[in-house]
């Protein structure tokens, strides 16, 4: 198993890590978005994912080179003790529901307090509406998860991972929140054993780098 430390924003040379977790309910669309973000394309029919999968890319951020390590978790019941072991030291987490199946919003509450519950109080969530093309099937109104987001201090947005509608926007406006707390110190990054540096912006890297995943999934 991976060790969990990957989560936290770590040095790739002079190059900040930092590490995201996607969490929510089977088949809201967590490896989809994966994909989209990572290799820009949509698989809509594979396997389930089978406790949790990696995804990596760059972005840049006020003209630094911050590196996305992205881990795809499982969304069954009997993987759960697996994905909480995956909290700990996350940069950022993703809460992903299906904006056409009901049950999977009800659920957000017990996937958000597992969130807190065994991740640092430091951590972004974003709240992640999935299948906004899908409108005609729209089950969940685009307000009510603008009120559970507001309601709990979550970032919000809707995606399609088919379209890739919002899908970079989502990371990256997570990626910038966590960025602006190591600016603003929330995130110390003096602290030698915090394993963050924020570096100058590196010519010649790719924007897609280290894409690790070795399956995918709509789940």
């Amino acid at each position: 198993m991976v060790e969990r430390e990957a989560f936290n924003l770590k040095v790739v040379g002079s190059i900040p890590t930092s590490g995201y977790i996607i969490i929510g309910d089977t088949g809201v669309g967590k490896s989809c978005l994966l994909l989209q973000f990572t290799d820009n394309r949509f698989q809509p029919a594979h396997d389930l994912t089978i406790g949790v999968e990696f995804g990596a890319r760059m972005l840049e951020i006020d003209s630094k080179q911050i590196k996305l390590q992205i881990w795809d978790t499982a969304g069954q019941e009997s993987f759960r003790s697996i994905t909480r072991s995956y909290y700990r030291g996350a940069a950022g987490a993703l809460l992903v529901y299906d904006i056409t199946r009901r049950d999977t919003f009800d659920h957000l509450a017990t996937w958000l307090d597992d969130a807190r519950k065994h991740s640092n109080s430091n951590t972004t969530i974003m709240l992640i509406g999935n299948k906004s093309d899908l409108e005609a099937k729209r089950a969940v109104a685009k307000e009510e998860g603008e009120t559970f987001a507001r309601d709990n201090g979550l970032f919000f947005i809707e995606t399609s991972a088919k379209t890739a509608s919002n899908v970079e926007e989502a990371f990256l406006k997570t990626a910038e929140d966590i960025y602006e707390k190591i600016q603003t110190g929330i995130i110390d990054i003096t602290n030698d054993s915090s394993g963050i540096k924020v570096g100058p912006l590196q010519p010649g890297i790719v924007a897609m780098a280290d894409q690790q995943s070795t399956s995918s999934s709509c789940c």
